[in-house]
């Protein structure tokens, strides 16, 4: 133990920087844990859309949307879901709504809007496109 107390004495800096971490790490869990949004992978969406007849809204911007997005997917832009222009999502308010970016955290962002808006059943694709197309799911491009 001592030579514990003695490392921190001899790098308070690293020794703060890392309980800063692991402090952010220990909220980080908690919040996760509690929010409404869930996270779910490729297979999930799968199963939603096909179950309970979910819906995918991209986040992406349009020339993104255009290059390919999932099947049956809703093009409606973050900036949208900011100025609270999200008429084409109300008929789903509350039915299941997946939200899908590039990676996943734009997705993110855009549900815990949503969130605020009213909207209730909100998922995020984990991973986002990217996850989407390594594991080789169909894609749909838009030729406009």
């Amino acid at each position: 133990m001592q030579e514990y107390i003695e490392f921190f004495k001899a790098h308070t800096l690293l020794s703060l920087a890392w309980v800063g971490l692991f402090v952010m790490l220990v909220v980080s869990v908690i919040k996760s844990s509690f929010s409404k949004i869930k996270n779910v992978t490729h297979q999930e969406l799968t199963i939603m859309v096909n179950r309970q007849d979910a819906k995918v809204v991209d986040v992406r911007s349009n020339d993104d949307f255009r290059k390919g997005h999932i099947v049956g997917a809703v093009n409606v832009t973050l900036a949208d879901i900011k100025n609270n222009q999200v008429s084409a999502l109300e008929k789903f308010k509350g039915s299941p709504i997946i939200l899908v970016c590039n990676a996943g955290m734009t997705s993110s962002q855009a549900a815990q809007l949503l969130s605020k808006q009213g909207f209730e059943n909100l998922y995020n694709l984990k991973g986002g496109m990217g996850e989407w197309q390594a594991a080789n799911m169909p894609v749909s491009k838009s030729k406009r």
